[in-house]
């Protein structure tokens, strides 16, 4: 289980950026939408490293 910023509760330090964070199966290509995921994910680490 995820929170919001992607990190695995229960579990110092460790994020999840893949298609597995989406609640539901798409019905067409992932690639788009994970790439954004990723890029949102990129920043928040960024943010938090000051």
């Amino acid at each position: 289980m995820l929170n919001p910023d992607l990190r695995v509760r229960g579990i110092k330090g460790l994020r999840v950026v893949d298609a597995s964070v989406f609640p539901k199966v798409m019905a067409g290509n992932t690639n788009a939408p994970v790439i954004m995921v990723a890029e949102k994910a990129a920043d928040m680490i960024k943010a938090s490293h000051g």
